[in-house]
């Protein structure tokens, strides 16, 4: 037997590869190099893939160019190998569900399959999906999507309604001049439309027959007084000049003089603005015109339109701040006095009247204003971003971050908005996380994964049904 004699040389160049040796055994001399990139190459995941003849063409998965050649893997040191990416072998220790696609799109087959830039799809196996109803992700998916979570917290709900709308007249507030009996005005006053009055400034000095008449006749029962001091006939010519609108203070002129005007002066019956005269000297007024109006402007109405969905959250009395777009940087504070009882069918809104105090005057009829209205609510209630809830019309759910890439769809209950959060009244604890950001990515995942696991335990099924019709 002969004696193995195993001598070891390194060395260097000779065409070997740095840490290549030489090795003599049973009378020859062998070749050893040691494990080089290349060669470890296979136990890394390539980052792409480029053309073998080095022109600047990549792709993300196993490819071959024009003439047949395998592209080459690159991996993370930027090293590309001589040798093409080999497909990898599917675990057969586990059944396949289905095969999804490689780029992450709602596709999957049943069988293998390339996708159009000739990636193989990945095999999903039995196992790899959760059962508890969460949708896991890995943390490349979640850092890639920019997914974020915030806790769940409680915090009051700043509900801001903001409606348009006009500035009107109190009705209670305007005052109109007007002839009860055939009459013709004798002298007008300096006033005229957009004049502010005084209550008791004289407006105008009118002569009536009728009014004149009344006045002789009440005269003449004052002045014959009889048993008792008052007299039933005096007590109706008083009423009659009454009915026919004589100011009062004429009337006690008449009772302390004893003497009947020939002209009645007629005064302004409040302060106000005159809004339209339409007595001019000469002319014959006739029953029912109407000579002045006069408005008090003290205290004007706020008449804006609130959406319909906001109705549940405004009442009575509530504070409401009007800005006049005359005035962009004044604010006039004032209260709801009424909801009007009436939708209007066109734009689904409700007329709300809002008094404002107008001191200065500077509201005028038919202005345009907007309302905010603050429905605030001191106390706090849970809340979350308007982000974080999905709203499908009939379904409002958020996802639950669970930790470890995991996420659970849940379904909640909402309740008021505002201020970029929602209140939620059933579905959340305190101190959940939920998603805000790309939360629609993370449900669409679920989604698919619902349907793909449906199509899974469906396939089964179908098979043996297939098998027993053969039979």
């Amino acid at each position: 037997m002969k004696t193995l004699r195993l001598v070891t040389i390194f060395v260097l160049g000779a065409g070997l590869p740095l840490g290549a040796y030489w090795s003599l055994g049973n009378g020859h001399w062998l070749a050893h190099a040691e494990m080089g990139p290349a060669a470890s190459a296979a136990n890394r995941t390539p980052l792409y893939y480029r053309d073998p003849s080095g022109a600047p063409v990549w792709s993300a998965g196993p490819k071959k160019d024009d003439r047949g050649r395998d592209y080459l893997p690159v991996y993370d040191d930027g090293q590309a190998t001589s040798e093409p990416a080999k497909q990898p072998q599917a675990n057969s220790s586990r059944r396949i569900l289905y095969y999804r696609n490689p780029m992450g799109l709602p596709d999957t087959s049943p069988v293998p399959k390339k996708d159009p830039m000739g990636m193989n799809y990945i095999a999903v196996y039995e196992g790899d999906e959760p059962d508890d109803g969460t949708v896991k992700l890995s943390p490349g998916k979640i850092q890639r999507t920019g997914v974020k979570s915030v806790p769940v917290e409680r915090r009051p709900i700043q509900v801001a309604i903001k409606a348009p709308g006009t500035i009107q007249l109190d009705e209670r507030r305007v005052s109109v001049i007007v002839m009860r009996a055939e009459s013709f005005v004798q002298k007008v006053a300096d006033v005229t439309t957009g004049t502010r009055v005084k209550a008791g400034q004289p407006l105008m000095e009118i002569y009536s027959s009728s009014i004149a008449s009344a006045a002789a006749e009440y005269l003449a029962t004052i002045t014959s007084k009889t048993v008792g001091g008052v007299e039933i006939y005096g007590r109706g010519s008083r009423q009659r000049l009454v009915n026919l609108d004589v100011p009062d203070g004429v009337i006690a002129e008449m009772e302390k003089t004893h003497v009947a005007p020939v002209t009645v002066r007629w005064s302004a019956p409040r302060d106000g603005i005159v809004l339209e005269r339409n007595a001019i000297e000469g002319m014959r007024a006739n029953p029912g015109d109407v000579l002045f109006r006069i408005a008090d402007t003290s205290l004007v109405w706020a008449l804006v339109d609130v959406a319909e969905r906001d109705l549940g959250n405004i009442a009575v009395g509530q504070r409401v701040a009007v800005r006049a777009r005359s005035f962009p940087g004044r604010t006039f504070t004032g209260t709801i006095a009424i909801v009007y009882p009436q939708v209007n069918r066109d734009t689904r809104t409700v007329r709300v009247r809002i008094e404002l105090a107008n001191p200065d005057a500077v509201l005028l009829p038919d202005m345009y204003v907007d309302a905010d209205i603050d429905t605030a609510d001191a106390a706090p209630v849970l809340a979350v971003p308007d982000s974080s809830v999905l709203d499908t019309g009939a379904r409002q759910a958020v996802l639950v971050d669970k930790g470890e890439g995991r996420f659970e769809p849940r379904e909640v209950k909402l309740g008021r908005r505002g201020g970029g959060y929602v209140e939620i009244r059933d579905g959340l604890r305190e101190g959940e996380a939920v998603v805000t950001s790309a939360n629609f990515l993370i449900d669409a995942e679920s989604n698919l994964k619902a349907a793909l696991k449906g199509f899974a335990e469906a396939a089964p099924r179908a098979n043996g049904n297939a098998a027993g019709e053969q039979k």
